[in-house]
């Protein structure tokens, strides 16, 4: 029989090893509980794949452009909008394929440089500089933030034109105002590896409205006596065809959204890919849109508001808001990079910093969309004046200079693609894009859509409360009832 101290210290192990399995549980409950918290963070938040990419892009290219579209098809007729999409698509796809073999061509010479690039985002005037040198990098780095910048003040003025459809109580410009305070939240969000979840929501936000668009305006039929004249003026054409460049021109982000990326060599023809999805959308939903109400677009630059008060319709612009919002965030992101670079915070790892070092960026941005509140013709003439450069002009010459020396073209990262026999073939396809772009872009498009915006300051003015906004309704008069003759 054991004594009462022989069978204590019998227990004891016994307990001690049952504890140690206890707080071993206990540690790898944890370490499970952690890594699924790790592992539901980064699905949400920490992407680099190709469908993220392929996701960025596609939701990048179409956010309130959607809704200028029929105003753009009213301007040049349902041929020519349906052409010049496909033409601006594929001469799009084509620049932004560029755009990635320079980005590739950098990245590689750097890294036999032993170049880090662990704490920075490589953005395209940073390409240009490596690739050409200084001149070329202020030429990018003027143009590339000029774009975002009117790219996110566009964003900020959809968001108040779309949200008076549902709630005309407030005008434009006090919309403005509020929409300018909620999207300088996005200074919180690090980079384009965050943009995971919205980008997905994005498209998908995109794909309801145009869709909504398409069958809203078939459902309706044709308007009373619709007309479809279009083209008849030179200026309106040109206009409505900047707004169609300016459509497929939404690569300004290549460069950072390619960073982002874990595996970057494999961008070169996500691109292309979202540019036929995108196919899908715009080309459906303006033609079915001008075809149901035809010359009146002229006068209606956001596709809402012809069409009647219900459900979808407010659905639709709800979701178009929360898309403009992520729109806005990809749009300003890159300036927040510049920016911070310039302030030397970029290598800062505090997220609050950081937001708070980007807050002078969202300043000009909201002051100039109270300025211009212009909904449809400043696509226009951004797409002319900045797109036509930053997207189209500056990628083309950049890589047939990057390229003109022999030895160049025998060491490139990159080789011409398989549907393309030659390196001469390549400059011919580049040359025909800068001719093209600038001649008919940027001269025409610039001279018409120049002409258009100045005409709506006239008629509107310069901080505009209420941008094509309903005529207030008179008060009614109250007719005195005549005096009753007295007899």
């Amino acid at each position: 029989m054991l004594s009462q101290n022989q069978g204590e210290e019998a227990i004891v192990p016994t307990l001690s090893g049952t504890e140690n399995e206890g707080v071993n549980t206990t540690r790898e409950e944890e370490k499970e509980q952690d890594l699924s918290i790790s592992s539901l963070k980064s699905f949400f938040w920490h992407g680099g794949s190709v469908w993220d990419a392929w996701f960025s892009c596609a939701s990048n290219q179409v956010a309130q452009v959607l809704l200028t579209l029929p105003y753009s098809f009213s301007q040049l007729g349902m041929l020519s909008g349906i052409l010049l999409q496909v033409f601006y698509g594929i001469i799009g796809s084509w620049t932004a394929y560029l755009i990635s073999v320079l980005y590739v061509e950098y990245r590689t010479r750097k890294e036999k440089e032993n170049v880090s690039f662990k704490n920075h985002v490589i953005q395209w005037f940073e390409v240009l500089d490596g690739l050409l040198g200084p001149y070329w990098k202020a030429l990018g780095l003027a143009f590339n933030c000029t774009f975002l910048l009117f790219g996110s003040v566009i964003q900020l003025i959809a968001c108040a034109s779309n949200i008076y459809y549902i709630n005309d109580k407030l005008d434009k410009r006090t919309w403005t105002y509020i929409f300018g305070a909620c999207c300088a939240t996005t200074v919180f969000i690090p980079s384009f590896h965050n943009y995971r979840i919205w980008s997905f929501l994005g498209l998908g936000m995109t794909t309801y409205t145009a869709w909504y668009l398409a069958i809203a305006a078939i459902i309706h039929g044709q308007a009373e006596n619709v007309t479809h004249s279009a083209p008849t003026k030179v200026v309106l054409y040109f206009t409505g065809a900047t707004n169609i460049l300016y459509t497929f021109g939404g690569h300004a982000v290549t460069v950072e959204i390619m960073h982002a990326m874990w595996k970057p060599q494999k961008f070169k023809y996500i691109y292309l890919l979202a540019t036929l999805y995108v196919f899908t959308l715009t080309i459906p939903s303006a033609v079915a849109v001008y075809w149901a109400f035809g010359d009146a677009l002229l006068n209606h630059s956001n596709a809402f508001s012809l069409l009647p008060k219900n459900g979808f319709r407010d659905a639709a612009v709800i979701l178009m808001l929360i898309h403009q919002f992520i729109t806005f965030g990809f749009a300003s992101t890159p300036l927040y990079f510049v920016w911070e670079k310039v302030i030397g915070m970029h290598d800062t790892k505090s997220i609050c910093l950081r937001a708070l070092a980007r807050l002078p960026v969202v300043i000009p941005i909201w002051f100039l969309a109270i300025i211009f509140p212009f909904f449809g013709p400043i696509n226009s003439a951004v797409g002319a004046l900045l797109v036509s450069f930053t997207v189209y002009i500056i990628p083309s010459l950049a890589h047939m200079l990057t390229y003109r020396k022999a030895s160049a073209r025998q060491n490139a990262a990159e080789k011409p693609p398989f549907f393309i026999p030659s390196w001469t073939a390549m400059y011919v396809l580049n040359a025909f894009i800068v001719v093209w772009v600038f001649v008919v872009g940027f001269g025409f498009g610039g001279w018409a859509s120049m002409t258009n915006f100045v005409r709506q300051i006239d008629t509107f003015g310069l901080f505009a409360k209420c941008y094509q906004c309903k005529p207030p309704v008179p008060p009614h008069v109250v007719v005195a009832p005549p005096p009753r003759a007295h007899h």
